[in-house]
């Protein structure tokens, strides 16, 4: 079977994004496509797939698979990418709704390639976490973003700038599987830079890496900072391997809004041929 594909980017985060309206794939079919298609060198290659299908609550549902074929709650780079490819395809107009695993989420398509994204609103917030990896005491912190929650664990780190991920990989390793994160986590290495903008890196679940940028992270890191007063901002300029960005943080009552604001690239569009694609007849 054919299937077509938008490939785009958001700040190297890269994402396979699949038009599923017509219920053309199975939620047992697209685990399987997501691993397939993500698999670079093997296939197209990529962070993960989204499908895009029908919403009784939204202008659309947007399903996020991770490049090994997990759910993920939710993406803050993708959803930006899905806003942009939502508005060219004329699925919804400029400003709109997505169901997510984790919740309504609201985007904008602000100038052309310029989208912003309000993420799910924080429902755990912990500053005050130790952590002990070979023989090194370390202050963290945990965000939960929506319902289920996507878990984020933040970790300042001096000289990040100038640090590789090989030298941090283990200690990411580490903290994504603690046992005090149920669900494991997304670890959010972070340094306040002069204090004008923050550098933050992350090592991801379901990728199972450090990639070039995590959205929900940037903002997770970027609430951290401002509720530590690091940096005494409400917009907070992030920059991550793959780019920049910004993160404006809004308090609503005892609540916090966190919108994304950031570049987006749409890579290619085309059909998918790959022969050792084998998703089965469900």
């Amino acid at each position: 079977m054919e299937i077509k594909y938008t490939k785009m980017q958001g700040l190297g985060n890269d994402f396979i994004i699949i038009d599923n309206r017509e219920k053309l794939f199975s939620e047992k079919q697209l685990p399987i496509i997501s691993k397939r298609l993500c698999t670079r060198r093997l296939s197209i290659g990529a962070d993960g797939l989204m499908a895009v299908e029908n919403s009784d609550i939204a202008d659309f549902k947007m399903r996020f698979y991770n490049s090994d074929g997990s759910i993920g709650e939710m993406c803050g780079n993708g959803a930006r990418c899905i806003v942009r490819y939502a508005y060219k395809n004329n699925i919804a107009h400029k400003k709109m709704k997505i169901e997510t695993t984790s919740g309504i989420v609201e985007g904008e398509v602000v100038k052309e390639r310029n989208v912003s994204v309000r993420l799910n609103s924080p429902t755990l917030i912990n500053l005050k976490e130790k952590y002990s990896y070979q023989g090194k005491d370390y202050n963290i912190s945990y965000v939960e973003l929506g319902n289920p929650p996507l878990p984020h664990c933040m970790i300042e780190y001096l000289n990040l700038e100038k640090t590789s991920t090989e030298d941090i990989i283990d200690l990411g390793k580490s903290l994504r599987h603690w046992k005090e994160f149920p669900k494991g986590a997304n670890v959010n290495f972070f340094e306040v830079i002069e204090d004008d903008y923050i550098m933050v890196k992350t090592y991801e679940r379901g990728v199972e890496n450090f990639t070039l940028a995590c959205g929900t992270g940037s903002a997770s890191t970027a609430l951290v900072v401002h509720l530590k007063s690091l940096l005494n901002m409400d917009l907070i300029h992030v920059k991550v391997t793959g780019g920049e960005l910004d993160v404006k943080v809004v308090k609503i009552g005892e609540s916090w809004n966190l919108y994304l604001i950031g570049d987006t690239n749409i890579i290619s569009e085309g059909v998918v041929l790959d022969e050792d694609l084998r998703i089965g007849d469900e």
